[in-house]
């Protein structure tokens, strides 16, 4: 889990639902009371009543009258105030799109949580539509802040001195390193040989070709396209914003006149006929089909002879991680020398614990299957750089494990102090 994430205590996230309160108020007591204020925002007691039950939905061990507790949920609900008024101030915006797509994230968690929609609007006391709109700004105010955190601590670095220091004050805390393996990989797609490509190029240009001389776009959509997600609505991609698409898409699109039909255009998923529906400067709206280029069984064949020559190089003389920066089609991992990571046995199941347990450690694996998608077919090698017995973490085996804990450790410190800052320079006020 990451810093920013991390430090925006869970709870923080959602409870403000007034309505969410399950207290009744005693005899002479109003229903309702500002609790705190903070800048040109107000915390309710409903507010915190309701961020308490939330909890408790959690951990049924929370005593929803604990004082402590009142305190401390009170205390973070200004604290996440305090960095939604500083990322105003800061001038941070979030996208409606941002929320949405965020706020679907987190009822979907909810109902996988819960078991079901039913549950979940039980626990909040509320109808589905009705959580979506309470809910709403409170992830607003959510994405503001991680932006505001992500700015302000996601380029932490630590010094060599900084690292010995940390080093030499939690040396007897820090954890075991379970056993593992350090596993490389060299990644190679499987590419459609230029007959395979001709041979959808046509297609494509066959349909379109229908198309002009008055066929119905969404029909031929559905009987063609190899996009399921628009298959069955006619091909229709909706609005996009400008720098959403793939460059060559995008680029294609913006040329067309409204409904003019591009000739067939190659990205990587295949070959697209698109008509542009409505645009405007910064967004477009538009409608595709797409032909995906097979790969035949011989450009598979080709794949893996290609990578069992790189697996002759590497056993020969060459180094692995070398030829994986060279060579390799996985960009995430070929800056690295094909590097995926210590990976934890305990971790490892099946097919893959399989072939980790007949290399040992030295050893690289014949081509297997890497990704089973149309869209990225791929095979990839594997190399097992070493064995990794459990052990307490030292500098020698996991310096790079223990370098992130110590950038985490102080960036928690700089948080800490940067929000004590904060509740001096920006109002706040708890009322009685």
């Amino acid at each position: 889990m990451n810093f920013a994430i991390r430090i925006i205590i869970f709870f923080i996230f959602l409870g403000t639902i007034s309505t969410f309160s399950q207290t009744e108020p005693k005899e002479g007591e109003s229903l309702d009371k500002i609790v705190a204020i903070v800048g040109d925002e107000i915390i309710m007691k409903s507010d915190l009543d309701g961020q308490i039950y939330f909890l408790a939905q959690y951990d049924k061990s929370i005593d929803i009258n604990d004082k402590e507790l009142r305190k401390k949920v009170l205390d973070n609900m200004i604290d996440n105030l305090l960095l939604v008024n500083k990322a105003k101030l800061d001038s941070i915006i979030v996208s409606d799109d941002e929320i949405s797509q965020r706020m679907e994230i987190h009822l979907q968690s909810e109902i996988q949580r819960f078991g079901s929609e039913k549950r979940v609007e039980q626990v909040y006391g509320m109808s589905m539509a009705r959580i979506k709109n309470e809910i709403k700004d409170k992830i607003k105010q959510n994405l503001l802040v991680n932006q505001l955190i992500m700015q302000h601590f996601s380029d932490i670095k630590i010094s060599q001195k900084e690292f010995d220091e940390f080093y030499s004050q939690k040396a007897d805390s820090l954890p075991f390193i379970p056993a593992a393996v350090e596993m490389y990989h060299i990644v190679k797609k499987v590419k459609a040989s230029n007959d395979q490509k001709k041979e959808t190029y046509e297609l494509a240009k066959l349909v379109r070709d229908s198309i002009l001389h008055g066929g119905n776009f969404a029909d031929y959509a559905k009987r063609y396209s190899a996009d399921p997600g628009t298959q069955n609505s006619g091909g229709d991609l909706g609005w996009f914003d400008k720098g959403k698409l793939f460059p060559e898409y995008e680029k294609a699109a913006f040329a067309l006149a409204n409904n003019e039909l591009s000739m067939p255009v190659e990205t990587p998923f295949g070959f697209h006929i698109i008509q542009t529906l409505d645009k405007k400067s910064d967004a477009i709206n538009t409608r595709h089909i797409l032909f995906r280029i097979g790969q035949s069984n011989e450009d598979v064949e080709n794949t893996i002879n290609s990578l069992k020559e790189i697996k002759k190089r590497a056993m020969s003389s060459e180094s692995f991680e070398q030829l994986a920066k060279e060579l390799s089609d996985d960009k995430e991992s070929k800056g690295f020398g094909g590097f995926i990571g210590k990976v934890s046995l305990s971790d490892i199941q099946g097919e893959v614990k399989t072939l980790i347990d007949s290399l040992g450690e030295g050893g690289i694996s014949d081509p297997v299957l890497y990704k089973s998608d149309p869209a990225d077919l791929s095979y990839h090698i594997v190399y097992i750089k070493r064995n990794i017995k459990e052990h307490k973490a030292n500098p020698k085996d996991d310096y790079k494990e223990i370098e992130l804990m110590a950038i985490e450790y102080k960036k928690r410190k700089l948080y800490s102090n940067w929000l004590e800052k904060l509740r001096k320079e920006l109002y706040w006020e708890i009322k009685d």
